[in-house]
């Protein structure tokens, strides 16, 4: 899809596929980096892809953003989603649905490169 296109999705909309595609990539780490049962590997990728991980990780990010990247940003946390937060502050619920937004964006529009180093960067910046 190309990036003007992509843009113009609703910002929930490429949050909903951000989220499958971060999902799918720490759970392809867990896969590649760890020996342990499912059970263990689940509580590690929940550690990574719940809202205050994604909120902490969005806010350490946020600096490092292309403008068009912000401004998807920007649309999707001032967004008003479907869904509350469940175990998560309303703040962190949508700084976690930015981020989402910002890797489907990417995603959709084929920048793998960017994709892999938000993403990459995403969980480097939870662990600290």
């Amino acid at each position: 899809m190309r990036e003007k296109t992509a843009f113009q999705l609703n910002p929930l909309t490429l949050a909903f596929v951000g989220d499958g595609v971060y999902n799918l990539y720490v759970r392809t780490y867990a896969v590649e980096h760890m020996d342990v049962k499912a059970s263990k590997m689940n509580a590690f990728c929940r550690d990574y892809v719940k809202a205050e991980a994604q909120a902490k990780a969005y806010r350490a990010l946020e600096t490092e953003l292309t403008e068009t990247e912000l401004a998807v940003a920007h649309r999707a946390r001032n967004s008003h989603p479907y869904n509350k937060a469940k175990n998560a502050s309303g703040a962190d619920y949508m700084h976690a649905t930015a981020l989402e937004a910002v890797i489907g964006y990417l995603y959709v529009s084929g920048q793998t490169e960017r994709l892999e180093y938000i993403q990459k960067t995403a969980m480097e910046k939870t662990d600290e």
